[in-house]
């Protein structure tokens, strides 16, 4: 499928892996229909290539040096609202994939699946379809039935992750025990975690951060 031009679609690939960089571009110059036009190694280059190319399809890495993937997607929409975006990422949890839409990403793609996927993916989404890959979507779907953990929790359950007990993440925060403990409880239904341990775990797979 060529772009609706009937140009080839020019591709930017930012990555702050060179080893991935090389294997995309590798994939897409196997196929007519595409041409990398150019390469990044981190959000501010991502910007900075997009500028001076206007590729068809910028195919972003989610975790990146300087300026991450969501914040780069952000700011190339910001530049140019028609800006098409695949968010390329390990991490297929909801909060993630929801982050990245709503920064303007036209897709989702694991990395995993990207080597059987990509070509038909990219050239979907540049004909202006939106998709999700299934494992990606039904992550979405699910965080409709669950609550979303509010920015203080958030922060409180950060604390935790590191190892605090609640007295210390009171003195971290400047908030006393019996609040954090409130917080905790709150945490833990949300989350439907058995213990702290578990609503570490739990937010790490939901994409709330990454290791």
């Amino acid at each position: 499928m060529e772009s609706r031009s009937g140009e080839t679609i020019t591709v930017l690939i930012a990555d702050d892996h060179p080893l991935m960089r090389s294997g995309i571009a590798a994939v897409l110059s196997a196929d007519p229909r595409f041409s990398v036009v150019a390469e990044a190694e981190d959000g501010e280059d991502a910007i900075e290539q997009y500028k001076r190319h206007h590729p068809g399809v910028t195919l972003m890495d989610l975790q990146m040096p300087r300026t991450d993937g969501i914040e780069a997607t952000a700011a190339i929409r910001r530049l140019d609202s028609r800006a098409c975006i695949i968010v390329l990422s390990t991490y297929g949890g909801d909060v993630q994939v929801a982050r990245a839409l709503k920064a303007g990403a036209s897709g989702y793609l694991l990395k995993n699946l990207a080597r059987n996927e990509l070509c038909s993916y990219i050239a979907a989404v540049h004909a202006g379809q939106r998709q999700l890959p299934q494992q990606v979507a039904c992550s979405l779907a699910s965080s409709f039935q669950q609550d979303a953990l509010s920015k203080r929790e958030l922060e409180v359950l950060r604390y935790v992750a590191d190892g605090n007990s609640n007295q210390r993440v009171g003195v971290c925060l400047g908030l006393r025990e019996d609040t954090i403990k409130a917080h905790m409880k709150t945490i833990l239904q949300k989350l439907n975690a058995r213990d702290r341990t578990h609503a570490v775990t739990i937010a790490l797979r939901r994409g709330y951060w990454e290791n």
